[in-house]
């Protein structure tokens, strides 16, 4: 079943002249970023945000805090699906590798590859089969396998020859806090990732991440406003450098800030206990055009989208491959 999948990886610089792809979903947030008339506008502004907040983060030996800029690559994986499926490609997920480039010494430093994720697979889990299976019930439940399929191609891709030939440490995701959940501040702080907090229960999403081999911690970087997730495998604290975290709290924050500015953009900052929420009213605006109710409903096409070229086409298959996988 090892030739059943197969993995190729695509890189395309993410700046202020990017366009997205014809495969690239559309709710995903730099894509976002990149439409209409003032998409230029969008993007120069999110960029030079990253590099503002990296250099407020990456402080020492900076006293013009201008020493460092991020290069980001959205990086592209196609899956292609073996004999059965005569060669055909699926576009598997997107995430974002950053590069960090010090003009000081003019060296040109690794990042963290992950950041933000994007799959179709996904789309179709959260909101054709949850959406599905939930219709007409009183009670919200999940479905005993909910999130296997996805969770299993991911890990297979991360165990691939294609990631390994590309990257050299395990992925790093960053997301937002949820909104059902309570979060509790510990005394654990750390330089870079700040002050941990702890969740009352796990949620839904940190459930469809553990299928994917990733555990989760919670940390507010100094001078945020809230709590970001952090989703890997490994040692967070110690299998990156200081370095290489700034690069993602820049990136993923300057996001979260563009498009859950109630929670990250907020005027005062999460308490010892925090309970995120979008209805929050004490909040700045970033001065970027972000269409969210776009996103939301989007979603659901993408859904469909990953079910009639992927899902129907090779059920037989991917029940076999998955079934053999978990053994």
């Amino acid at each position: 079943m090892n030739d059943d999948f197969t993995f190729s990886v695509k890189s395309t610089r993410f700046d202020e002249h990017y366009l997205p792809s014809d495969n690239t979903r559309v709710t995903t947030n730099f894509a976002n970023l990149a439409r209409g008339a003032n998409r230029r506008e969008n993007l120069r502004n999110a960029l030079r945000m990253i590099d503002n907040r990296f250099n407020a983060l990456a402080h020492w030996d900076n006293p013009e805090g201008d020493r460092y800029f991020v290069e980001l690559d959205i990086i592209s994986v196609e899956m292609r699906v073996g004999p059965e499926g005569n060669g055909d490609t699926f576009p598997s997920i997107e995430v974002l590798k950053t590069t960090i480039v010090d003009r000081k010494t003019s060296d040109r430093i690794e990042g963290i590859v992950g950041n933000n994720f994007s799959s179709y697979l996904r789309d179709y889990d959260f909101s054709v089969v949850l959406r599905e299976h939930n219709q007409n019930k009183s009670e919200f439940s999940v479905p005993d396998d909910f999130g296997d399929l996805h969770g299993k191609l991911f890990q297979s891709f991360v165990n691939s020859s294609a990631y390994k030939e590309h990257f050299k440490k395990p992925p790093v995701i960053c997301l937002s806090v949820s909104e059902n959940k309570i979060y509790q501040r510990t005394e654990n702080q750390h330089p870079v990732l700040g002050v941990e907090y702890q969740p009352n229960e796990s949620s839904l999403t940190e459930q469809y991440f553990r299928k994917m081999g990733l555990q989760v911690r919670y940390f507010m970087p100094p001078n945020s406003a809230a709590p970001l997730a952090f989703y890997f495998s490994g040692d967070l604290l110690n299998d990156y450098t200081n370095l290489e975290l700034i690069s993602t709290i820049s990136t993923m924050e300057t996001f979260q800030k563009i498009y859950r500015p109630e929670i990250y953009n907020a005027n005062s900052v999460a308490g010892q206990c925090f309970q995120p929420s979008l209805k929050h009213p004490d909040y700045s605006l970033i001065r970027i055009d972000y269409d969210r109710e776009e996103r939301s409903r989007l979603a659901i096409e993408q859904g469909k989208f990953a079910q009639e070229k992927f899902i129907e086409p090779y059920q037989a298959m991917l029940e076999q491959w998955s079934a053999q996988s978990a053994r």
